[in-house]
Parts: C-alpha cells; structure tokens; sequence
C-alpha cells in the first residue's frame, strides 16, 4: 500500500533569487531522506511561489523495506573453543549486532571456516517515522537568514503556516510555534484560507484562491498574455530569460498590463531606458519591427484585472521619475571631460594593496603594450590601443555608472564617442569587460581583445599576488570568470601568446611596483594550476574525453590555441582502433625512458641492427616532426610519430635494454628518453585510457 506524501512551508514574502534553490534543497532532502529510511516512492513534484515552497512525492510507500543480512564474523579458529563452545570473540561478535548464540552458524568461504549471522529487521510504518522531516525542515540552508521572535531558529523568512500530509492524515511536527496542519493560505489579497484534505486537491485548492503554484503555469500565462499584447498593439517585446525567471517569482497570481511614457524620453540612450525598466522596475521594454525603442513598457501585476488602468498610472509615474533622473545624470555626464574624470579615479580605490584605479590603469597600460607587441599589433592598432587602455576606465566616476553599475563599458563607449574619440577607441572601452557573463560575446576588435586579456590579467594576478585566490564557492573577485574569459579571446582571436608571458608580463610589472606579497614562483605555480582548470571547462565544454584532456594538459598547458588543436586531433584519433597499438608502443618507451639519466646518443654504441633502425627512423621523424609541430600540423605530427611504431616494437623485439654493460643500457636508455621526449611535446600518451 502507498500514500501520497505532501509538504508545504509557508513563510513571508521571500526574494526572487532564494525560492528555486530552496525548493529544490527541500525536494533533494526529501528524495535523500526517504531513499535512507528504506522506503519507496515514485514520482516527486515541487512547487514555488514568493510566498511557499512544497514538495509531493506520490506512491510512497506505507512501510520501510525489511533489513535481511548475512553478516560475517571472525574465523573458526578463534571464535570455538576446543570444547565446541563459542568463544568471547563469537559471543562478542553476536551482542555487537544484536543477536544471541542461537543465531550463529559456521560457513567456509575460500577454504576458511567462519561465524555467520543472519539479520532479520522488520520495517517500522512509515508513519511513525515522518515526523523526522521536521529536522529535516529546520535544517534547510540559505543565503541569507532571518531570526523573528524569541526563536533561535534561523530561516530564509519567518514561517507562518505549515501543511504536512501523509495521505489524508496530518503529519505531527511544530516549528517556532507553528503546528502543520491541513490548512494553507491563498493569495494575500484576492483568496482566503483553504484546508487541503488531501494533496492531490493542493494545485486546483489554490488556483480557486489566485495561487498558481507551479511556476511553468504561471510563466505560460505570462508568455501568452504578453504574445497577445504583441499581436494586438503590433509591437515586440524581447523576453530577457533572467527578467522572466525573476518576474515569475514575484508573483502568486499574474496578470500582465502595458504603461507609456513621454516619446522625449527616448533621446536617452536605449541601454539606459532598458537598464532603468528591467533593472529598477522589473519591466519588459517594447520594440518596433525594426528593434527600435517604442515609449511603452509591459509588467506583471500580482493580482487579476480590476482596475488595471490605476495600476499602470501608477507604474508610469515611478517610471517616469526613473527616467527623469536617468536623463539628468545623461546630460551632466556630457559636461565632463575624459581627463578630469581620470583624475578623480587617482582617488578611487580599486584594492587597499593594490593602488586605486588610477594605478589600475597604469598596469593595464603596461600589460597591453607588452600583449599588443607579442600579438603582432600594427602601429596603428597599437595607438589606438594605448589610448583605450589610458581612457578605459573613466565611466566609472560618471553619474550614469553611479547609479547603474551594469552599464560600465557601455556608458564609456558612448560618452567617448560623444568626446570625438576614435570609434576604434570608444568600441574598446566596452569590449575590454567582454566576456561579462557564461556565454556573453567576445572582443571583435583586435584592440578591445588585447584590452580585455591585459585588464582581466592585472586582476588575477593581482589578487593572486596578494593572497586573494578563490576556494570552494568564494570568488569576490569573480577571478574564475576573468580567468575563463583570458581563455576564451585567446582561443577566439588565435593569439599565440603562452600563459607563461602573460604571467611573466603582469608579475614583473607588480613587483617593479613593490606589489608582490608573495613568493613569484609560488604565485606563477599558483596561476599555472588556476588557469589549467579553466582550460579543463573548456576542453569539457567541446565535449573533448577526460583522459585526452589530461594528456594535453600533462604535456603543455601554456598555449590555449595548441591545447585545443592538440585534443582535436587526439580526439579524431582515438576513434581509430589501431591507435591502441600506437599508444601502447610509445607508453613502453616512456616507461623506461624515466630511468634515464641522460639523452645524449653514442650511435657507437649500438650494438644491434634494431637499435640502429629505430634510430635513424627517429631522427627522420623528429627533423620533420618538429617542424610540423612548430606549424602547428599536429595531425601530420602524430602521423609522423606514428610512423615509428614498427621500429619501436622491433627493437623491444630485438634488443635487451637492461644490460649489465651499464654504457650500452644507458645509451638505450637516452635513445628512449629522446623519443619519450620527441612524442611528449603532442601529449603524455600514457593518460589515454581505452576499455
């Protein structure tokens, strides 16, 4: 028999960005409970909304599995005496798992005998253990926490009502003086309280009192009144996901309506007004055909349709005050010159150890330079550069900035523009904080790429160099994202630039600074090891195998172009069922080639024909091989170091390497480490793992 299982916490209103991650902690520790306990159970739903969080779990069943174990305990020899009694190890062995002689017996396992058991438990009803899932409540975690009352009880928001049920039975538990019943609330405004006798009435109980609990309901509708805005005004309404999710979690019951605002307002720039509605105000803009900003906006009522009109004014007149403001810091921005704004970043602290922005700035400058030369830059580009890296950071102390921190880089562009800098210059204020985000764009220009690599530069290593390296889940700094971001304008742009002179480049301009509080070496290690997880994601993320991820990067993790070529081709080669041999092959050379002690060949010393082929096709090899790896040909590489396996299985055929002449084994040994060498600038062979 089974019984539907059904949990609802009702507490305050709680923010947006807390609810998804609650519920599905509450849904994980229930799943993980019930697997624990040893009972059954089917399909788990949960649901949200601003003011609840629930979890129903269906077909649970109404009785624990029965515990049936054979247990071993200690050999024969020591557990019976020479009378055939049971000694105090076997009494011992039968008391520490709750059973008595009468339930010992012998059994031979690989030709020794032993005391075994068997364990009979029986399954306690479920319903006496539920009452558990209290704890389980109470122990729930969260960003932020609240305390109310005399409670010491610490939660996401102070809980009001609590419905427990085990089919149509109440669960028994009481948290800060809230005993679980059947009883929930509807919406705050528009229901009432309503009792749910059993879950399966939860979703239709509520929706009669304006609660829609499942969260795609509450999207779709959302998504289908929007739709028919759209169809009826003639406009488009781009759907910002992250704005939607939010706005799905505002509400209980939503309701969709459009608001205006004064067409003069548009002389602002758009990605003001759209920051200023989706940022402050939670709004949906609207577009014409031809993406243009049209002076209307769409937001989400929590409620239904009385009075819709009243709503919408008083949405245009917080709107309207938003706008006014926006445009005001607008106007007084284009009042302030580029270099009186740098001079007030000398005031402006960008990390108590490492100088304010005005410093910052310096740094960049010098990393730019130094990156634009290795990535070729012409003089032309390398003047504009040089400007952008002076100028990058001045939006900073603009109002606009101020009060939006978002559109840093954006407001830059613009206000340069405006400032008749070069349109070169003001595209690589922007394009120096690209990527922002998982999946954002990247730097088109060549200025804005090496901008963009030498400020993210300047902050890892920054950090790094005073200590601050991101564990587990803090990053401050967002250093990973920075990191990643180095990474990926590398591979995007094909700039064949090591991490090694990047690290080199920034290291030595903090310690021409007397910034280092740190060892250099232990730092660069440091670095090397941060970076090469980043390369890992991004290796994962082409669906690149595990173990040819650990061969590249076991090789050479400084080149991010080569990495990435270099898995390519292990990838495409792998997928080829002779290059087991191939592998196979040159993992027997490396084995040996670590006991050598020298690559240094005395073709004299051969003593073998096998030793002599397996030298002069290696010498072959590695003349045009390492050619083609300077090309970055690693496909014709491997081939040319695949070519190399007939000779190498003829030698270990043919030649004895561990001879007691300790000339003649060394001299093999070298040839080996030369070839381990050779075939170790493509990849450690001996990572790849095949079934």
């Amino acid at each position: 028999m089974s019984r539907t299982l059904f949990l609802e916490i009702g507490t305050e209103e709680m923010p947006a960005r807390f609810i998804v991650g609650a519920c599905e902690q509450l849904k994980e520790k229930v799943e993980k409970w019930l697997g624990a306990n040893r009972i059954s159970y089917g399909e788990v739903v949960s649901y949200e909304t601003p003011r609840r969080f629930a979890v129903m779990v269906k077909d649970v069943n109404e009785q624990q599995e029965d515990i049936n174990e054979e247990l071993r305990g200690p050999a024969k020899k020591i557990a019976v005496d020479e009378n055939g009694e049971w000694t105090k190890a076997a009494l011992g062995f039968a008391r520490g798992k709750g059973l008595t002689p009468e339930d010992l017996y012998l059994q031979e396992v690989g030709g020794v005998e032993y005391v075994f058991a068997r364990k009979h438990q029986a399954g306690q009803p479920t319903a006496d253990l539920l009452p558990q899932l209290q704890e389980l409540i109470t122990g729930l975690s969260f960003p932020k926490n609240m305390r109310w009352g005399a409670y010491d009880l610490r939660f996401v928001r102070p809980i009001r009502w609590l419905v427990a049920l085990f089919g149509t039975d109440v669960i028994p538990m009481e948290i800060t003086g809230i005993k679980a019943g059947k009883e929930t609330q509807g919406h705050r405004f528009l229901g009432r309280p309503v009792q749910i006798e059993k879950p399966e009435d939860y979703v239709s109980a509520l929706a009669e009192q304006y609660v829609l609990v499942d969260p795609a309901e509450r999207k779709q509708r959302i998504l289908a009144q929007i739709k028919d805005l759209e169809t009826e005004k003639g406009w488009t309404v781009p759907i910002d996901e992250g704005l939607l999710d939010e706005v799905i979690h505002l509400v209980e019951y939503p309701t969709v309506l459009y608001g205006s605002f004064e067409e003069e307002y548009l002389e602002i720039p758009q990605e003001v007004l759209v920051t200023s509605m989706r940022e402050h105000q939670r709004y949906f803009p609207v577009q014409n055909d031809n993406g243009d900003l049209l002076p209307h906006f769409i937001t989400v009522r929590n409620g239904d349709e009385r009075d819709l009109a009243t709503v919408a004014r008083g949405n245009e007149k917080v709107l309207r005050a938003r706008l006014s403001d926006a445009r005001f810091f607008y106007q007084e921005d284009q009042k302030l010159k580029i270099e009186d704004a740098l001079a007030r970043l000398e005031n402006v602290v960008f990390h108590e150890e490492l100088g304010t922005i005005g410093d910052k700035i310096r740094r960049i400058q010098e990393v730019a330079t130094a990156i634009g030369g290795a990535a070729k830059l012409s003089a032309a580009e390398t003047e504009k550069l040089q400007r952008a890296a002076a100028i990058s950071k001045f939006d900073l102390v603009t109002q606009m900035v101020y009060e939006f921190p978002e559109l840093q880089g954006i407001m830059g562009e613009r206000y340069a523009r405006l400032a008749g800098e070069d349109e070169t210059v003001a595209r690589a204020i922007f394009e120096h904080y690209l990527p922002r985000f998982a999946g954002d764009r990247l730097p088109e220009t060549n200025e804005g790429a090496v901008l963009s690599i030498a400020d993210k530069l300047d902050t890892v290593v920054g950090c790094f160099a005073i200590g601050i390296i991101p564990t587990g889940s803090q990053d401050p700094y967002a250093l990973r994202r920075q990191a990643a971001g180095i990474v990926q304008i590398l591979l995007d742009k094909q700039l064949p630039i090591s991490l090694d002179v990047l690290f080199e480049t920034a290291l030595s301009i903090l310690d021409g600074k007397s910034l280092l509080k740190r060892d250099k070496e232990e730092i660069k290690k440091d670095l090397y090891e941060f970076f090469a997880l980043r390369l890992k994601n991004l290796l994962q993320e082409q669906q690149v195998r595990y173990d040819v991820i650990d061969a590249v990067l076991s090789a050479d993790a400084t080149r991010v172009t080569e990495i990435v070529a270099r898995a390519q081709v292990l990838m495409s080669a792998v997928a080829h069922e002779n290059f087991k041999g191939i592998v196979e092959s040159f993992n027997r050379v490396n084995n040996l080639a670590q006991k050598a002690t020298s690559k240094e060949v005395d073709t004299s010393l051969f003593e073998t024909q096998a030793e002599r082929d397996l030298w002069t096709a290696f010498t072959a090899a590695k003349q045009e091989g390492q050619e083609l790896l300077e090309r970055q040909d690693f496909t014709r590489a491997l081939e040319r170091m695949a070519d190399l396996k007939l000779s190498i299985d003829a030698f270990f055929d043919n030649v004895m390497v561990m001879v007691e002449n300790e000339k003649v084994k060394a001299n093999r040994l070298a040839l080996l480490a030369s070839i381990a060498a050779f075939v170790f600038q493509l990849a450690d062979f001996s990572k790849i793992v095949f079934a």
